[in-house]
């Protein structure tokens, strides 16, 4: 009854006061959308950077559509100056998903090596994506990082206790670091899918909204869970399922012009 007492409260207040987040969001989307045309040959292997950069603006817009809620509690904790301190607590949760973009480059360079040189090993790749996935899904550490991103009044209340210029971006980065518990295996996904696919992250990014937001969250994770398992099994009579691993219609790196 407390989690979904929470998880009520949470939805009530989604929008009230979150819009930094929700504007930084939306200027993400609107940027991938434009530019998806010319997303991948500004991210070649080797440009870590552009990289860098792409990877981070595309988190915002996946990640921040579900986060608001929570921001919007932590802004009612929030009575002065409310602009400035969440839009450092935005630019904190987005660190935290920039510096995974790293570990997401240099998956990206192998993917890109491995439908090129090894297609028939593409596949097991591609496999081994998706049971990641499947099992993590379905672990006790899922469920944790996931409880703590759909009821956070504990983690409001740690965040009340910080002090100092740096309070609001450090909460921030540290609900940034349950969030990334909580989706990295989905994250990975992409590794299969292309890096720059846009409609996996559209997918990606709404499958994100309903295990947080959705009152049915834990149940929709643990189906994405066993999809993820049975596309295990099925890619490798379906190659198409894993495009950027089975060099099956991707560019370099994994990016598909759409």
């Amino acid at each position: 009854m407390v989690g979904v007492t929470r998880t009520t409260i949470t939805a009530r207040y989604g929008a009230r006061y979150s819009g930094p987040v929700l504007l930084t969001a939306a200027a993400a989307w609107a940027w991938v959308a434009l530019r998806r045309g010319d997303m991948g040959s500004r991210t070649m292997a080797g440009d870590l950077p552009a990289f860098m950069g792409v990877w981070t603006v595309m988190m915002a817009a996946m990640m921040l559509p579900a986060t608001a809620p929570v921001a919007s509690l932590y802004a009612r904790t929030v009575p002065v100056h409310r602009t400035p301190r969440m839009i450092a607590f935005t630019a904190g949760y987005v660190l935290v998903w920039a510096a995974a973009g790293l570990p997401a480059y240099a998956l990206a360079v192998g993917a890109t090596h491995v439908a090129t040189t090894h297609p028939t090993a593409g596949r097991a790749a591609a496999a081994a994506v998706f049971a990641v996935n499947g099992v993590y899904q379905l672990t006790a550490l899922k469920d944790f990082c996931l409880t703590k991103c759909r009821s956070p009044i504990s983690l409001l209340l740690r965040y009340a206790s910080y002090r100092g210029p740096s309070r609001h971006l450090r909460a921030g980065a540290h609900h940034g670091a349950f969030c990334l518990g909580c989706c990295w295996s989905l994250m990975l996904l992409l590794t299969a899918f292309g890096a720059m696919n846009l409609w996996a992250m559209v997918g990606l990014a709404a499958i994100v909204t309903a295990e947080k937001r959705s009152p049915r969250g834990r149940p929709v994770a643990r189906v994405v869970g066993l999809t993820s398992l049975a596309l295990a099994i099925a890619v490798f009579w379906v190659p198409l399922l894993a495009p950027n691993l089975t060099g099956s219609g991707m560019t370099e790196m994994g990016l598909r012009h759409l």
